[in-house]
C-alpha cells in the first residue's frame, strides 16, 4: 500500500481546518453584523414612531377616519409626519387602514410625509383615503390586517422585505384614539443599502484575509514539521522495522536488538524514542517469559487433562446403575464449562428399599471448585445412612465444610431420598433450583422455600420436605447452568423454556436418559454459538413400581 507522508497529511488537514475556521469566522461577522444593523433600524424606527404618535390628537383624527374627509386633524397629521421626516434618515412615513385581504383595494391611505425635496421633484401626494389598488399583496395585506385587530398596546411590528427597489426594514405601529380603538397602522421604512454593500464586501475581505493568512502559516508550518516532527519520526520508524525483521529472523529473544536513533528534540518524541528503547528491552523479557509460561501452560493443561477425567470418573456414569432394581430407572449429565467443573450429582442404595439422589453447585470453577466438591460429594454421600433425616445429614456436612473452608466456597444442593416400597420422596434444599415433577401427564416444578446453602455459616438448620411418588412419576432436578444458559444476545434460557420443553410433545413419557437428551438439545439451539459460561448438570429419576416386600 502507498504510503502518505505524515507532513502531507497535517498540511492538508491544516488547510481544510484554516479554511473552515475562515468560514465560521466570516459567517459569525455575517451575522454579528447583519443582527446589530437590524438592531440599530429597530430602535431608530421605534423612536420615530414614538415621536409621530406622543402629544397629538388622535381623537380628532378618528373624527376625520369616521367621516372620511381630509380636515385640520389630518392636515396636522401631514405637517408631524412631513417634518419627522424631513429631519430623519428615514425612506418612508405614512399611516395607513388596512380593510381586507382581497386582491385589490384592501389599505386605504390616511397620511404620508414628504420631504420639501420631494414636494420639488413633483412627487405625488398621496390623499386622504386613497385606496392602495393593487401595491399590497394579498399576504401582506393579511399580516396588517391582523397586526391590526390583535396586536397589544404599545406594541412593534418588524417586516424586513425585498422590493423592486432593494432590501427594505419596516417598522410598524397601531395607532390607537384615547378610548383605545385602532385608528390605522402607522410605519416607518428605511432602505437598508449599506448593509447590503457591507454585506457584499465582507465575506471576500474575510476571505482573502484568511488565505494570505493560510499560506503564511502553512509555510512556517511545514518548515517546522519537517525538522521537529517528520525527521526524527522517520527515524524511529526505520528503528522500529530493523527490530521488527530481526524479530522474524531470529528465535531468540536474547539476540533481538532496537538501534536507539539520535533524536535530541526535547520533547514528547525524544520521549517516545526512550520509551520505545524501553519498550524493545521489555518485549525481549516478555518473549522470553512467554515462552516459559506457555511450556508451563501446556504441562498445567496436560495435568488439567488428567483432574478432568478423574473427576469424571468420580461421577456415577454407568447406566442403568442398578440393573437388578426394576423398581426405578436413572440417568444423569454434567457438562461442565471449564476442564474441571464445580457441579456434581450423585446416586445410591441407602439400604435394599431407599434410594438417594443429589444434585449440586459448588461455587467458583476450576480446580478449587473440584476440589470442594469432591469433599461435599464424600460428606454427603457418607452421612446418608439408613433413618438418617436428609435434614440432618445436611446439618453434619454443612458444619464439616465450614470447619475447613478458608477460600470461603459454597454449595448449593438437593439431596433426595426415595422410598421404593411406600413411593415416599423425602427431600432438602439448600438453596438451589426446585425439581419438575412429572405426574398426571405434566411436569410441575415442585417449588419450596430453599434452606440456606451449605459451607455458609456453621450451624445452619434445615428442614426436610416430603412428597409421594406413584409408579410413572419421575424427578428431574438440574443446576442453574441449565436455566441460565445464555445466547450471544445475553438473553437467558429461563424457567419458562425450561417449562416449555418439559411439558412438549409428550416429554415426560420418554426415558429419563432422553428427557435429559431432549432438554441439552434444546438449550444447545437456544445458546447456538455462545461460550458457556457455567456447568450444566442434570439428574432424571423415574419410579417404575413399587418393590413388593
Amino acid at each position: 500500500m502507498e504510503k502518505r507522508k505524515l507532513s502531507t497529511s497535517l498540511i492538508f488537514a491544516i488547510v481544510i481546518f484554516t479554511i473552515a475556521l475562515s468560514f465560521c469566522l466570516g459567517l459569525i461577522g455575517y451575522k454579528t453584523f447583519y443582527g446589530g444593523m437590524i438592531k440599530k433600524y429597530k430602535t431608530y424606527e421605534e423612536t420615530v414612531l414614538n415621536l409621530v404618535i406622543s402629544d397629538f390628537d388622535w381623537d380628532a383624527v378618528a373624527v376625520s377616519i369616521q367621516n372620511q374627509e381630509e380636515d385640520e386633524a389630518i392636515q396636522a397629521l401631514r405637517a408631524r409626519l412631513n417634518y419627522i421626516k424631513s429631519n430623519s434618515e428615514i425612506s418612508y412615513l405614512y399611516m395607513l387602514e388596512p380593510l381586507n385581504t382581497n386582491e385589490t383595494d384592501n389599505m386605504r391611505y390616511i397620511c404620508e410625509g414628504y420631504t420639501p425635496a420631494e414636494v420639488e421633484r413633483g412627487e405625488d401626494v398621496v390623499k386622504f383615503g386613497k385606496m392602495s389598488g393593487s401595491e399590497y399583496p394579498v399576504e401582506v395585506a393579511a399580516d396588517y390586517l391582523n397586526f391590526f385587530n390583535n396586536s397589544k398596546k404599545d406594541e412593534f411590528w418588524y417586516y424586513p422585505n425585498k422590493t423592486e427597489w432593494g432590501y427594505v426594514f419596516t417598522t410598524s405601529r397601531v395607532v390607537r384614539s384615547s378610548s383605545g380603538k385602532p385608528l390605522g397602522v402607522l410605519s416607518v421604512d428605511i432602505y437598508m443599502s449599506d448593509i447590503g454593500r457591507t454585506l457584499r464586501i465582507f465575506p471576500l475581505v474575510i476571505f482573502t484575509a484568511s488565505l494570505i493568512f493560510s499560506v503564511i502559516f502553512i509555510l512556517i508550518l511545514t518548515l517546522w514539521l519537517e525538522k521537529r516532527v517528520v525527521i526524527p519520526l522517520s527515524k524511529l520508524q526505520k528503528s522500529a522495522e530493523q527490530f521488527l525483521k530481526s524479530s522474524h529472523d531470529k528465535s531468540d529473544p536474547a539476540s533481538l536488538t532496537f538501534t536507539a536513533p539520535d533524536i535530541k528534540t526535547k520533547d514528547e518524541i525524544e520521549a517516545l524514542s526512550t520509551a520505545l528503547l524501553t519498550m524493545a528491552s521489555d518485549l525481549k523479557s516478555y518473549m522470553k517469559n512467554l515462552m516459559h509460561e506457555t511450556a508451563e501452560k501446556e504441562r498445567i493443561g496436560a495435568e488439567l487433562n488428567v483432574a478432568t477425567h478423574i473427576q469424571s470418573s468420580m461421577l456415577p456414569i454407568i447406566f442403568p446403575p442398578f440393573p437388578s432394581k426394576e423398581e426405578v430407572d436413572i440417568f444423569a449429565s454434567m457438562t461442565p464449562a471449564k476442564e474441571v467443573g464445580g457441579d456434581f450429582y450423585d446416586f445410591f442404595m441407602v439400604d435394599d428399599r431407599h434410594i438417594a439422589i443429589v444434585v449440586a453447585d459448588v461455587s467458583g470453577k476450576g480446580v478449587p471448585a473440584a476440589l470442594f466438591m469432591v469433599i461435599g460429594k464424600t460428606l454427603i454421600k457418607d452421612h446418608t445412612t439408613p433413618g438418617m433425616d436428609p435434614a440432618e445429614v445436611f446439618m453434619k456436612v454443612n458444619n464439616l465444610l465450614c470447619e475447613s473452608n478458608g477460600a470461603e466456597l459454597f454449595i448449593t444442593a438437593f439431596e433426595g431420598v426415595l422410598d421404593i416400597v411406600t413411593g415416599e420422596f423425602r427431600f432438602v434444599d439448600a438453596g438451589h433450583e426446585p425439581p419438575y415433577i412429572w405426574h398426571d401427564g405434566k411436569f410441575t416444578a415442585h417449588r419450596v422455600k430453599p434452606d440456606f446453602v451449605l459451607a455458609g455459616f456453621e450451624g445452619t438448620k434445615y428442614a426436610s420436605g416430603s412428597i409421594f411418588l406413584e409408579p410413572g412419576d419421575k424427578i428431574l432436578e438440574y443446576t442453574d447452568g441449565v436455566n441460565e444458559a445464555t445466547n450471544a444476545n445475553n438473553e437467558l434460557y429461563g424457567d419458562e423454556r425450561l417449562n416449555a420443553v418439559l411439558n412438549r410433545d409428550n416429554c415426560g413419557a420418554k426415558s429419563c436418559k432422553d428427557i435429559i437428551s431432549t432438554v441439552k438439545a434444546d438449550i444447545d439451539r437456544f445458546v447456538a454459538d455462545a461460550p458457556q459460561f457455567d456447568d450444566i448438570t442434570m439428574l432424571c429419576l423415574e419410579f417404575k413400581k413399587r418393590l413388593e416386600i
